[in-house]
């Protein structure tokens, strides 16, 4: 699974369990249940706005067990640092916005151009490869540790090796040599098109 898929797995798991959430305790606090004349189960939270989070016989009997405390402390530091490290894991991988492009017998003058412009310059190289039927480029990490990730689809009959080939001495050589740098790793991934069903003439019919 890729990051971004990873990303919007996460985001999309909170923001439901903080929906749900909220929606108890709105309809709680609104005394939804009683205008409604709703009976919810046993143990349902947030029934009425008078209700307590915890119980009188839960808030009296937890403190005194040993592992309350820990868990109390151990949970929401838990949760804190997991966000953060999250948090810390974008910030990371994506880098700034723009990249160095060095400026050719400008001595100490750097131009600052986009990812996205990076980005787009590759994909219009690239997807005029022969065998290349769709391409999506993504570029993250500062000018001097710059990574590129590309998804290609091959069209049907397409030469892989000579495809790969051709992307490495021509887009991401003239990326190399535009950005000025020594290399330019890229994590390339390769999916193949569907081959088309040709169309052909349906057998007369005997009747």
């Amino acid at each position: 699974m890729s990051m971004s898929a990873v990303n919007r797995t996460i985001l999309a798991v909170t923001g439901i369990v903080l929906l749900l959430g909220g929606l108890l305790v709105l309809a709680g606090g609104l005394d939804l249940y009683g205008r409604l004349d709703a009976t919810m189960p046993d143990g349902w939270p947030f029934v009425s706005p008078h209700q307590p989070v915890l119980a009188t016989a839960t808030r009296a009997n937890w403190p005194h067990q040993g592992w309350f405390w820990p868990v109390v402390i151990a949970v929401p530091t838990v949760v804190v640092a997991g966000a953060l490290g999250w948090l810390y894991a974008q910030l990371h991988r994506a880098g700034p916005s723009t990249v160095t492009v060095p400026v050719p017998g400008g001595a100490g003058v750097a131009l600052r151009m986009r990812k996205r412009a990076l980005q787009d310059a590759v994909e219009t190289e690239v997807i005029d490869l022969p065998g290349v039927d769709k391409v999506t480029v993504r570029a993250s990490g500062a000018s001097h540790r710059l990574l590129l990730r590309s998804t290609v689809r091959l069209a049907p009959g397409a030469d892989t090796a000579r495809t790969v080939r051709a992307l490495d001495a021509g887009p991401l050589d003239n990326a190399r040599t535009s950005l000025g740098l020594a290399e330019l790793p890229c994590r390339l991934r390769l999916t193949a098109s569907a081959r088309r069903r040709s169309a052909e003439p349906k057998p007369p019919r005997v009747v």
